[in-house]
């Protein structure tokens, strides 16, 4: 592995432009499935740095149907911009639709999911799925690109399997399409998130397109983001899971690279603090009620480990909790 200092990296964090829509710091936080909603990608957003939030996946095929659930993931707000939504299915027409209702209600950008590995996603033809049929991608691309006048973006994997590598060819079709920026994961579909990333494919799917390429997988800490930028040349950095419960880790990585310097980690305070801040918008922003919200946000909750003696009780009354009140109660005698 590199040394994040063996050679200047100041340089690396570039502005990038996707369409018309201008991200200062190319860190940008991953959708994840029921954890980057509103809450936590404000909370990610106001601890800097966070160039770019995505919101969950959203299904073009409920949003056809006007299934009330997904509605309830219409939640972005003017605080998060710029901000992508990503839509998922493989019904070209279904996913036109969608596009241009997100896009009417606000979204910055239009972001495709390709990557989406998880069964009840895939066996409906859409996510990962796509990537075994290029030319169903290719029509689904052409149709959301045809139907908003905002940005579109694909989030692909490096393909279905080892045996199956389509990330490369499908990105020169998207860029022919009008996709204005693809964001790769190194990992295959077949893989999850086993394994190792293929950081490659994500170079070879730079050097394939002059549209910004952004790279996902395995990017933990400033040592890892910088190690990509170098070894890819890609754009930008997506994260995901390692922001779970770390939302400030974006600060810390573009502060690393930008000045060399390392932060001191967080205290049990400062993590106390902002894991209260993120209770409290999820309850704000709730449409299923406070009990039901804290229910959901409990996973989120016990990843923001305050590192004191005693942390693993606070964990454990964590998932138990019930109320904003009670996880104010369980978390304010850290503060």
């Amino acid at each position: 592995m590199t040394p994040l200092l063996e050679a200047p990296l100041q340089t690396a964090l570039r502005p990038i432009h996707i369409g018309n829509v201008y991200i200062e710091t190319p860190l940008t936080l991953a959708p994840m499935a029921g954890q980057t909603n509103h809450a936590f990608r404000t909370v990610c957003r106001e601890m800097g740095d966070c160039g770019l939030v995505c919101t969950e996946l959203i299904s073009s095929q409920a949003i056809h149907y006007k299934s009330k659930k997904t509605w309830h993931m219409f939640d972005w707000t003017e605080a998060e911009r710029p901000f992508a939504v990503q839509l998922f299915g493989s019904d070209p027409a279904m996913m036109a639709e969608a596009a241009k209702l997100v896009a009417d209600h606000g979204a910055d950008i239009v972001d495709i999911n390709m990557g989406c590995w998880v069964p009840k996603v895939v066996k409906k033809g859409g996510g990962a799925a796509l990537l075994g049929d290029i030319c169903t991608a290719t029509m689904v691309v052409e149709a959301v690109v045809r139907a908003v006048d905002v940005p579109v973006t694909v989030k692909v994997r490096s393909g279905l399997d080892p045996e199956h590598i389509t990330a490369i060819e499908f990105a020169k079709a998207a860029e022919q399409s009008g996709v204005k920026a693809i964001a790769v994961h190194g990992r295959t579909a077949s893989q999850g998130f086993t394994g190792k990333a293929n950081w490659d494919i994500i170079r070879q799917v730079k050097d394939a397109v002059s549209i910004p390429v952004i790279g996902n997988g395995d990017v933990k800490n400033a040592e890892d983001a910088a190690q990509m930028l170098a070894e890819t040349g890609c754009d930008g950095v997506m994260i995901g899971r390692a922001a779970l419960g770390y939302p400030w880790l974006f600060h810390e990585i573009a502060h690393e690279i930008r000045t060399g310097e390392k932060l001191p980690a967080p205290s049990a305070s400062k993590r106390a603090a902002i894991a209260i801040r993120h209770a409290q918008l999820s309850v704000e922003s709730s449409t299923i009620g406070e009990r039901q919200t804290i229910y959901e946000l409990r996973g989120q909750l016990t990843k923001y480990h305050l590192g004191v003696p005693g942390a693993a009780a606070v964990r454990e009354k964590l998932v138990f909790a019930e109320t904003l009140a009670d996880v104010e109660a369980i978390l304010t005698p850290y503060l």
